[in-house]
């Protein structure tokens, strides 16, 4: 256990110490992002570079680890194939942070990295044929990616809740000793918490497109790397309970733009959060009470790979109902 606290606090120092580097070079350089759209929600221009940092302090932990321990040959090829495709998307993000490449051309990008985890046998393994697995494994992965992106609309809400499903995926996946989960899982979780310090409202700087697509890509990837119980095997999904928050916005915020004639491409401000916000809460209350809400679903997540299948799928229903009772309220308050 200890290696994996090695993981998570090198990786948040140097995300601590990179942080503030990066937002003196975006003001060097006017890397910004400028409130020049009416989907935007913050007032005033803020840099957009904190993505390298966590992808930074997570690429020097790994290397580090990698280094000083001995990984059985699977796990280096795991990781190998996480960092390439982390790589791959932080590069993308950051080419659509500074010039906007547009969803479709985003879209492809990501289908290719979600093709490099699954060339690294980065993906489901429970579905046969394999080519379906395969199909499925690519779907999550974009979708996962795009959730974080569209959950990202307010300081720390987004950094806040990926910490804790990192987490969630660390404590689930510890005790099968998936290796390679273990111990990206402790580094992204490390990062993200160096960033955000500097991401917690009022935010002096921005994870981007960059951040949130990486953040989202390295989540996918651990999703799919334990196999969560030996106990019942509705557990399988339990990684839907754990980016509960960022599934449930992106379905409900596609769901409302269609209902409305819009595409459910373009972006919009019928994000749940942004109607707590018109129901009366502070940005800081809003964030708070979404991470709540993500730990309490991690929490559930980690119960239903313990108990048995009857209790899991209870579990589960009762998530299922009071979401849509949620959406079903929040649908209610009127946004100009």
């Amino acid at each position: 256990m200890i290696r994996y606290f090695y993981s998570f606090l090198i990786s948040f120092i140097i995300s601590l110490i990179v942080t503030p580097l990066l937002i003196n070079i975006a003001h060097k350089y006017n890397i910004f992002d400028k409130p020049h759209t009416p989907i935007k929600t913050h007032k005033t221009a803020t840099p957009y570079l904190g993505g390298f940092a966590i992808w930074i302090g997570f690429l020097i932990s790994l290397l580090i680890i990698r280094y000083t321990t001995n990984f059985p040959t699977g796990t280096l090829s795991s990781l190998r194939g996480i960092l390439l495709g982390a790589t791959f998307i932080v590069v993308i993000g950051f080419i659509d942070d500074i010039t906007t490449i547009g969803f479709k051309a985003k879209f492809l990008w990501q289908i290719v990295v979600a093709i490099i985890l699954v060339n690294f046998d980065i993906k489901i393994k429970f579905i046969q044929p394999q080519y379906l697995a395969d199909l499925l494994s690519i779907i999550w992965i974009v979708g996962v990616i795009n959730a974080i992106n569209i959950v990202d609309i307010m300081d720390g809400l987004a950094s806040g809740i990926s910490i804790i499903a990192a987490l969630a995926f660390l404590f689930i996946a510890f005790p099968t000793e998936e290796i390679y989960v273990n111990f990206a899982a402790a580094a992204l979780a490390g990062g993200i918490l160096g960033f955000l310090k500097y991401n917690f409202p009022k935010a002096k700087i921005f994870m981007g497109d960059t951040g949130s697509m990486f953040i989202g890509f390295t989540l996918a990837a651990l999703s799919l790397g334990t196999s969560y119980t030996q106990i019942n095997n509705a557990a399988i999904y339990s990684p839907i309970l754990i980016l509960g928050i960022p599934i449930f916005d992106t379905i409900y915020v596609m769901y409302l733009r269609i209902r409305n004639g819009k595409s459910p491409f373009l972006g919009s401000k019928d994000h749940f959060a942004l109607r707590l916000e018109a129901f009366g809460l502070s940005r800081t209350n809003i964030v708070i009470l979404i991470w709540v809400i993500s730990a309490f679903l991690s929490f559930s997540a980690f119960i239903i790979t313990r108990v048995t299948l009857i209790y899991a799928i209870l579990i589960y229903a009762l998530i299922f109902f009071l979401s849509i009772f949620g959406g079903w309220k929040l649908s209610k308050i009127k946004m100009e």
